[in-house]
């Protein structure tokens, strides 16, 4: 694209704005400016002229913003002008991106930083919280699933009528998924799909064994990048294992059923492994008494690698409560209840944990009631958060 010199002239709430196509570019194909240039990127002009204008009733305060933010590439709000006001203007332009972007910045796992926090018991004891694709989360607690905004403005939360909630998953910014648990005697529990905005339920995803309907409770929740949704199932017979459908048509498409000795009906953590076409299955502590740690391959229904603490030693307290694949390195990552990490070479066909302890490092830091820690990666960084803590680290260490 290159640099145009035609002038466009806005009359915004009766006030006049001009600025270059090459600016209005910048905010990109989605948005409202976006449909003024045509395949080529080449403005749209009336009767051939070099300067038009367009009339726009809307907040002329909130479009200085926003068009200095286009020019400049940042974003400066004056003291006249509420934040969220410029946020509802961003969205009617199709700039909301643009304006998240330049107030956040991007990622730097080596800068961390509180932005924003939301105080309560449903963020302080939640059983899962998932950050959505708009810079926004959910927030799973008991029967309930509490839905926030990029702001932290919370949307109405979804209510499973005393149905409690295992895990959620984004679709999209609109969509989230959610499991819950079987209620006994009603056909309710499984997988759901439920609208982020209102908490309206949109579709359940059923599991189905020998033709017929099967009730289940839904765990942890993965997708692939083929629009295939992965859940942990506890039935009441034979649907123990891990469902698959098809995030569009929302159908069953495979099962994988638990083998004897195994466990992965009750995983608490599911991975999908875009490099290998695998899927990383965990059952930790405290769930069962031992914890299993596999990594399946749907293709051939093979179990391609496992790891468990069956056998390991009663003195040994060391029980992994997370894990977390990192493809980069060939390895599984495993954290416990003192923070220590552990590494697995995935290359093995059985697994063996390569502990790296931390514990003399948080002697003396323990609070009385501590949080299970938990992993996380991101561009080559592991993550691990516990209590009021993030630490940080390569995630070349498990080489």
């Amino acid at each position: 694209m290159g640099v145009q010199k035609d002038r466009v002239r806005f009359n915004v709430g009766c006030r006049v704005f001009e600025t270059t196509a090459t600016t209005l570019a910048n905010a990109g194909r989605n948005s409202l400016f976006g449909a003024m240039f045509d395949e080529n990127w080449d403005l749209r002009s009336n009767a051939g002229t070099t300067t038009t204008e367009h009339f726009i009733d809307r907040n002329p305060d909130c479009f200085a913003v926003l068009l200095d933010l286009l020019r400049t590439g940042e974003l400066y709000i004056p003291s006249n002008v509420p934040e969220k006001l410029l946020y509802r203007e961003a969205l009617f332009y199709g700039l909301l991106d643009h304006v998240r972007a330049a107030k956040w910045g991007p990622f730097d796992g080596n800068m961390l930083r509180l932005a924003r926090s939301v105080r309560g018991l449903a963020p302080g004891d939640g059983t899962a919280i998932r950050a959505g694709p708009d810079g926004g989360c959910c927030v799973a607690h008991g029967s309930m699933v509490h839905v926030y905004d990029w702001m932290l403005e919370e949307h109405p939360p979804i209510s499973l009528d005393y149905q409690r909630v295992n895990d959620a998953i984004w679709v999209d910014a609109d969509n989230i998924v959610i499991s819950a648990c079987e209620r006994l005697g009603r056909d309710e529990g499984g997988i759901g799909l439920f609208s982020s905005l209102t908490g309206e339920l949109r579709y359940k995803f059923r599991v189905m064994h020998e033709n017929q309907v099967k009730s289940y409770t839904g765990g942890a929740l993965s997708f692939n990048s083929d629009y295939k949704l992965f859940s942990s199932c506890k039935g009441r017979s034979n649907e123990y294992g891990i469902g698959l459908w098809d995030q569009v048509t929302g159908k069953q498409v495979d099962f994988f059923y638990e083998p004897a000795g195994w466990s992965l009906g009750e995983a608490d953590k599911l991975q999908w492994l875009h490099g290998t076409n695998c899927l990383l299955v965990a059952t930790l502590f405290p769930r069962k008494d031992n914890c299993y740690i596999s990594l399946l391959d749907f293709r051939d229904k093979s179990m391609v690698w496992l790891w468990s603490d069956i056998g390991a030693p009663l003195t040994d307290e060391r029980r992994v409560r997370d894990a977390i694949a990192m493809e980069e390195t060939h390895s599984v990552c495993v954290v416990n209840e003192y923070e220590d990490l552990g590494f697995m070479d995935l290359r093995r066909p059985v697994g063996s944990v390569r502990w790296s302890s931390r514990s003399r490092l948080m002697k003396g830091k323990m609070v009385d009631e501590p949080c299970y820690p938990k992993l996380a990666l991101h561009e080559g960084q592991l993550f691990s958060s516990m209590n009021d803590s993030i630490s940080v680290f390569s995630a070349l260490i498990g080489c």
